[in-house]
């Protein structure tokens, strides 16, 4: 990729902050790509593409030490699961031999798995070597005829974040609008009821919990032509360009999908979440008024009112157990204020929040949900994570799993919420789910157990009383 593709990638005209100071995104810095570097924010990004075969070109560390790290579920295809890799040696590199490898492996995952695409992620190595990652794919789907889509997102390019915008820049320039999509069935459309296509770009589907949502969006006669790239198919990322209206889901990741399809083919967008009752809500209500269809507006309100009302009478016994607890909050980008919205709507107090990787529009919503005084932890080292926790007396931490250990060491009641979690919060049935992790979290015997002094220094007290009273 050209210094100047990745300059524009930073600079995007669409971010708040970038209209107001024409600032662009801030730098990376040495050592930044310790929470994930561009090679590992692309391939997150479209590794839950089901069905296609993901080929990592590079040493075999570059898939192996991060293949499958997000929770993503599928519901049919599982290819997205089998880790492919060019698996670049020291003596290819000597050799000059990437560009042959790379080439042999496209031909070896399109034999042996027939996929409908090969995604090929260039990474530091080949990058560094100079191998043409573009002419190879293009060989490659010319030989064998089946679309080969480079990616190049060499990690030294910049953080995670410029990662997932080289991925949906990957997606415009050479997969959307190369497909039509399939006409509604008007056997399985209710009787007088319109059918709507939308987009959702950046929901991933994290341990299934986009399955919450969409019966909500089938009730209301909204078909999600494709979800970038939660159980995605390829087929579906091709239409794309047809929607009606597209959902920015996770903060600003790739904001430049939907910039670009409003600009390409007029396709409004919004940014939303799906944690907790009120944003869903919010969702649901902000896809009908875009669409505007009087009648679909009616429906949702109607939906809205059944679904609010259900969920707040099974909450109700859960809410009396977590009303007041104060919650330390340390995530980035959407969750840094959704999941605030989502612990607000169970009575919970969230002390403070991690803004590390939050734009400056995601702490602007943090600032209208908490207030101006609020705390942004820009810290996360277990230091300055556990001194926020003794400061405001957290009774929780919720944050990623590389703080598990750094608060059960502390003794400090610890929920994952990030992306290698194993339960789903989105939606209305999301938040049942969330309340009960909380409530066992919280309530699990095992704290009171664990801050009992031992055994062995309760007896090492008991005799320096007793020596104590017999030298007196």
């Amino acid at each position: 990729m050209k210094a100047k593709d990745i300059a524009e990638l930073m600079d995007e005209p669409a971010c708040s902050h970038n209209k107001k100071e024409k600032s662009g995104c801030a730098k990376p810095k040495p050592g930044a790509t310790a929470g994930g570097c561009a090679f590992d924010g692309a391939q997150i990004a479209l590794l839950p593409i089901a069905d296609v075969a993901h080929i990592v070109h590079g040493p075999i560390a570059c898939a192996g030490s991060s293949w499958d790290n997000r929770g993503t579920r599928s519901s049919g295809a599982t290819l997205y699961r089998i880790g492919m890799t060019t698996d670049l040696t020291e003596q290819d590199v000597i050799m000059g031999r990437g560009e042959k490898r790379l080439f042999h492996s496209i031909k070896q995952a399109i034999d042996d798995y027939q996929p409908p695409a090969v995604f090929v992620y260039n990474t530091c190595v080949p990058a560094l070597t100079g191998d043409d990652v573009d002419a190879v794919c293009k060989a490659a789907q010319e030989r064998w005829g089946v679309p080969v889509v480079p990616v190049d997102c060499a990690g030294f390019y910049g953080t995670k974040n410029l990662g997932n915008r080289i991925a949906g820049e990957a997606m415009v320039r050479h997969v959307i609008g190369t497909r039509e999509p399939q006409p509604v069935d008007a056997a399985l459309r209710p009787a007088g009821m319109r059918i709507h296509d939308v987009n959702l770009i950046g929901e991933y589907n994290i341990a299934g919990e986009f399955w919450y949502v969409l019966p909500l969006l089938d009730e209301l006669g909204i078909r999600v032509l494709c979800t970038l790239s939660g159980d995605a198919r390829f087929h579906e990322v091709q239409t794309m360009h047809r929607a009606e209206v597209n959902m920015m889901v996770c903060s600003k990741a790739m904001l430049n999908v939907a910039r670009k399809l409003e600009e390409g083919y007029g396709t409004p967008w919004f940014e939303g979440s799906f944690y907790g009752i009120t944003d869903t809500s919010q969702a649901l209500r902000d896809f009908a008024r875009l669409i505007d269809d009087a009648d679909l507006t009616a429906r949702t309100e109607a939906l809205i009112e059944r679904e609010e009302q259900r969920i707040r009478t099974q909450l109700e016994p859960w809410r009396q157990r977590l009303q007041g607890k104060r919650v330390l909050l340390y995530t980035g980008g959407v969750k840094s204020w959704s999941v605030i919205s989502a612990l607000q709507d169970l009575g919970m107090n969230v002390v403070a929040t991690g803004t590390n990787k939050s734009t400056e529009e995601d702490k602007a919503r943090i600032r209208e949900l908490m207030g101006d005084d609020v705390k942004m932890q820009e810290d996360g080292s277990p230091r300055g994570l556990l001194n926020t926790v003794a400061e405001y007396q957290a009774d929780i931490l919720i944050a990623g799993g590389r703080n598990m250990y750094t608060a059960l060491k502390a003794r400090v009641p610890f929920l994952d919420i990030n992306q290698e979690r194993e339960f789903a919060y989105a939606g209305y049935g999301g938040m049942l789910e969330l309340v009960r992790q909380l409530a066992l979290t919280m309530e699990s015997p095992v704290w009171e157990q664990v801050r009992r002094p031992a055994p062995w220094q309760t007896a090492r007290s008991a005799q320096g009383e007793l020596l104590t009273a017999k030298t007196a």
